[in-house]
């Protein structure tokens, strides 16, 4: 499943993925972006996130590119023998069912590390061990928790982030103890469990506001109502289209007013330090705002782009398939969906080499891989017309 014109620095490695939804295949889809050969064990018939609609309908094919399908009845003697197979023969497991799923079908850490010493065994759950470790999460319910929810909204009106961050960074963590896991081994030669989850790690995301009350003393408000670090930090209207700036030095502020010609707010030599500007942020902002309603997005962009000054258009996602940067670099990788049709989705953006890690996908249907995976593990033609026959497995025509 990788393309050797691109960087694949995990190739070689061997993934057996039990996932669904989010969190648990976005730990799969970052090993097998990065070159690594992922196999998807599906339930027959497909995992039912394929067939999501509404919110949900581009989970799919956003987090299962460049992976290999087979569907197996894991309750069946022979549908588990050969997902013990694909075990016995891989160097990392993958897997976010819920607590106990896996032991209950005799694929949990224990029995599979003892056929296979050298395997890393991820779990991507809701919580870690401790008080909450049976309860069912979800990335929202991590948000509430987490505190992520309180400091999105504005008060007393908590709001979940705009997309699945809890369930896409959890994954990520799960890479990265999966990778410290690789590395560890090439010392021990031994395997291990790794496990990451949703409200730890929304916890971690939140930390930087749990600080903030051990410097100052005061506990974080919420994001809409917080008192900023900088005066000028916010998004602008213009005569058309609003748009975000913010000067975060006090170099910034300088070359903000020469370009705007605040020649009143620079001459003021009580606001050339960051501090005084916060605590003068009212008058500062009535007189931005004032004549930033006088130009057009276009022409503040104008001015602004190469000045090293941040700013940014408020985009939609629809947005960013016409987006001139991300073409240009490659940031958006084709992938063929299982109709026929053909998209454009965002890459994992990691550059190595000076060459970013992309390649064109398609998005397998479910077991379309299986009779090769079963042929691989030394399984004859007749014995897979077996399997299929018991309803162990089916194979995608």
């Amino acid at each position: 499943m990788t393309d050797t014109a691109t960087p694949s620095p995990l190739s070689g490695l061997k993934v057996v993925e039990f996932t669904h939804m989010v969190m648990g295949p976005t730990v799969g889809a970052i090993l097998a972006s990065l070159g690594a050969q992922v196999t998807r064990v599906e339930p027959i018939g497909g995992d039912r996130t394929r067939d999501l609609r509404g919110s949900g309908a581009g989970y799919f094919p956003m987090y299962n590119r460049h992976k290999s399908s087979i569907c197996l009845d894991l309750k069946h003697p022979s549908g588990k023998k050969v997902a013990r197979e694909l075990i016995e023969d891989a160097d990392i497991l993958v897997e976010n069912y819920r607590p106990g799923a896996m032991d209950r079908l005799g694929l949990g850490y224990e029995d599979c590390s003892a056929s296979n010493s050298r395997l890393i065994y991820s779990s991507q759950k809701g919580f870690l061990p401790g008080p909450y470790e049976n309860r069912t999460a979800l990335d929202e319910v991590a948000q509430m928790m987490g505190g992520l929810a309180y400091m999105t909204g504005p008060p007393g009106q908590p709001l979940r982030a705009g997309a699945s961050v809890i369930d896409v960074t959890g994954g990520m963590f799960g890479v990265i103890g999966i990778l410290a896991a690789v590395e560890e081994r090439h010392r021990t030669g031994k395997g291990q469990k790794v496990q990451s989850s949703l409200f730890e790690t929304t916890a971690y995301l939140v930390g930087q506001h749990m600080a903030q009350l051990a410097v100052t003393g005061a506990s974080a408000k919420p994001m809409p109502v917080r008192v900023s670090a900088w005066a000028i930090y916010d998004v602008f209207e213009t005569k058309d289209e609003p748009l975000f700036i913010g000067i975060v030095t006090d170099a910034l502020w300088k070359k903000f007013c020469d370009i705007f010609d605040f020649e009143e707010l620079w001459s003021d030599g009580s606001l050339r330090e960051n501090n005084a500007r916060v605590a003068a942020r009212g008058k500062i902002m009535q007189q931005v705002c004032a004549i930033m309603k006088t130009m057009t997005k276009a022409e503040i962009i104008a001015k602004l782009d190469g000045t090293g000054i941040p700013f940014a258009p408020i985009s939609k996602p629809d947005d960013l398939f016409n987006d001139p940067h991300l073409i240009a670099s490659g940031a958006l990788e084709k992938v063929n969906m299982p109709d026929g049709t053909q998209t454009a989705l965002p890459a994992l953006p990691i550059e190595m080499d000076g060459q970013l890690v992309a390649r064109d996908a398609s998005l397998s249907t479910a077991s379309a891989n299986a009779a090769q995976i079963l042929t691989e593990l030394g399984y004859s033609e007749e014995g897979i017309k077996e399997l299929v026959a018991d309803g162990a497995t089916q194979i995608d025509q």
